[in-house]
């Protein structure tokens, strides 16, 4: 058994999620994947942990029980409502070497620094820079990036770094809600990079990777949420759910200025090419939307799936990672990752 299942043991996940004090917080990740980060996280005893997102608090005790009463353990998470509470909880469970702070972890933490580890259960906006300037020499990384500047296009990333220098050393599939600056209170509305949401009759979303070319009044963005609200033409893809994180992950690394991802209803993403004129998308129930069955987007859109097909349907652990340098003018320092094949 690992050393994570073994903590798992003595971890009350329940008590967290389901804490009768606070009732329960839909602010938590799934402990499959919350099991495996920590297990990527190589945790040991004696190591100095801060995590981003505080969540139930559950994630907190794991690595607490994995490094030992020697270790320190640092939580953080913009919403005061839930570090108030995990700190409670963990007096409670007698653990004095967890401490829980409300603070935008963007910014990393500077108090509690140098960490040894670090790990993140909501996704910044890059690698920022603070991250790999309060870690030690050799220390490791397990967080949430994005691959695209459109929401849920992310992979998990272990990223070692020396001398303040991080090397990607794997990708694995998944992703948490966006970090943001002040506590999310839509967690079906992503936390960034949305250019239009309609509100009524029911909530709807789109993000769009050439905003940069729509004008102040988000024409584009408004017009192409509306024509995938009526669309002119559908036709059905086959076996597209299962294998979901597959193609969102090709489609993200095409790098294509045309990227488009929509929310036509809380539960229903799509991804697809659009411009200002044209529009065509992928929903995850194998729904293909077009403005029309000889929209230009529908044909790129078609080449996208055909390229994807012809890759045998990659996972993201296939992809080649690539760290690209941010920084100049008004833009946060750190890193976006980027991948290709």
């Amino acid at each position: 058994m690992s050393a994570v299942a073994l903590a798992a043991e003595h971890v009350p996940e329940r008590h967290y999620t389901h804490h009768e004090g606070r009732g329960p917080t839909p602010h938590r990740s799934n402990p499959v994947v919350i099991h495996r980060e920590l297990t990527t996280l190589d945790l040991r005893p004696q190591l100095r942990v801060v995590e981003y997102g505080t969540g139930s608090g559950y994630s907190a005790e794991l690595i607490a029980q994995l490094v030992g009463p020697t270790g320190e353990v640092t939580s953080l998470d913009v919403d005061a409502y839930l570090t108030r509470w995990a700190t409670v909880i963990h007096h409670e469970r007698g653990l004095e070497h967890v401490r829980c702070y409300t603070a935008d972890g963007t910014a990393g933490f500077r108090e509690r620094a140098p960490y040894d580890r670090v790990v993140a259960w909501c996704t910044p906006p890059l690698l920022p820079k603070p991250w790999t300037e309060q870690l030690a020499d050799g220390g490791l990384i397990v967080a949430p990036l994005p691959i695209a500047t459109v929401p849920n296009m992310t992979v998990v990333t272990k990223i070692r770094v020396n001398a303040g220098q991080p090397a990607v050393e794997g990708v694995f599939s998944g992703g948490y809600i966006e970090a943001t600056a002040s506590p999310k209170g839509d967690l079906d509305l992503p936390g960034r990079w949305v250019d239009w949401e309609n509100r009524v009759p029911g909530p709807s979303w789109i993000s769009l990777a050439w905003r940069a070319n729509d004008d102040r009044l988000h024409t584009g963005a408004r017009s192409t949420l509306h024509r995938l609200l009526h669309p002119a033409h559908t036709e059905p893809y086959e076996r597209i759910e299962a294998d979901w994180p597959s193609w969102r992950t090709f489609a993200a690394s095409l790098d294509d200025p045309q990227l488009t991802m929509v929310g036509l209803r809380p539960d229903l993403w799509a991804i697809g090419h659009s411009t200002p004129e044209t529009v065509a998308v992928l929903q995850q129930d194998g729904m293909i939307l077009a403005d029309s069955p000889t929209s230009p987007s529908l044909a790129a859109l078609r080449g996208w799936l055909t390229a994807w097909e012809e890759a045998a349907r990659p996972a993201p652990e296939t992809y080649t990672p690539t760290l690209v340098p941010s920084g100049s003018g008004q833009a946060p320092a750190g890193w976006h990752l980027r991948l290709s094949r």
